[in-house]
């Protein structure tokens, strides 16, 4: 039999190879960037780049025409009935597996929105006691003020807790780049600067050694932090003496309830 007039299948290859090319371009800054457009992005731009290449592709009769011959010729040519029935098997198998790959559910872990410093409770309870956070504040504290030397002397002392406990993770510098720091994610607090401890107020710094990761709320998912429950392990004025010294060291103050509402007053 005679083959159709215009079932080169020419064109229809370059329509596939257009297709493909806009494809590569679009997932490229995924693969070589590491910064992927978003798969609904490219749904939309690959629609509108299938649907240029179909208005410049048959602008004329004899284009259009051009392009769709070889498919006519598949569906209608008895000469290419093994081609068809292969393609009308292949095809909606092809279907199947790309519709279910769109469904299936995923294994992949969720978006983590981790709050850094999540608000703390109103109360909490550590060596056997209950503390109101609100109104905690740390003992050691007022020796600054009214006994310097004794002040000096407790801030030693929790240098020495802080390089016997905590060191490995937060550092020798106080800059979250201890020992065991690069096995963390997210990484250890680093406490130098003005952006972290100093815009904490020391009951809250209490509060998150005291518990430690297991102690983080709910806005604090997924509980990455892999801080120790230090109150089964030091006691109350070791922690206390700990805060000093991470403030004394990094020359920060402790942010306290009169400043800030001695700010919003101004």
């Amino acid at each position: 039999m005679k083959k159709p007039d215009g079932a080169n299948p020419a064109k229809l290859l370059w329509f596939v190879v257009i297709v493909f090319i806009a494809y590569v371009i679009f997932k490229s800054p995924g693969w070589f960037m590491n910064k992927p457009i978003p798969g609904s992005l490219i749904m939309m731009y690959m629609f509108f780049a299938v649907v240029a290449a179909l208005l410049v592709m048959t602008s004329t009769d004899e284009s259009t025409q051009g392009l769709f011959a070889p498919i006519k010729a598949l569906v209608e040519d008895p000469s290419k009935k093994i081609i068809r029935n292969a393609v009308f098997v292949i095809a909606p198998i092809v279907g199947a597996l790309i519709t279910y790959n769109q469904i299936k559910p995923g294994f992949d872990a969720p978006v983590e929105l981790r709050a850094t410093h999540p608000a703390p409770p109103t109360i909490m309870k550590a060596y056997d006691k209950t503390f109101n956070l609100a109104t905690l504040e740390n003992p050691f504290r007022k020796l600054q003020t009214e006994n310097p030397e004794k002040f000096k002397e407790a801030v030693k002392e929790g240098g020495a807790v802080y390089f016997k406990n905590c060191f490995f993770c937060h550092g020798d510098k106080l800059d979250g780049k201890g020992h065991f720091a690069q096995g963390f994610n997210p990484l250890p607090l680093p406490f130098q600067g003005k952006d972290t401890i100093a815009q904490l107020q020391e009951s809250f710094v209490f509060w998150r050694i005291s518990t430690g990761g297991p102690g983080l709320p709910k806005e604090a998912t997924p509980w990455l932090s892999a801080m120790p429950v230090w109150h089964t392990f030091l006691s109350e004025d070791e922690v206390w003496k700990a805060i000093l010294f991470i403030y004394d060291y990094t020359d920060n103050a402790p942010r306290s309830w009169v400043s800030a509402n001695s700010k919003k007053d101004g």
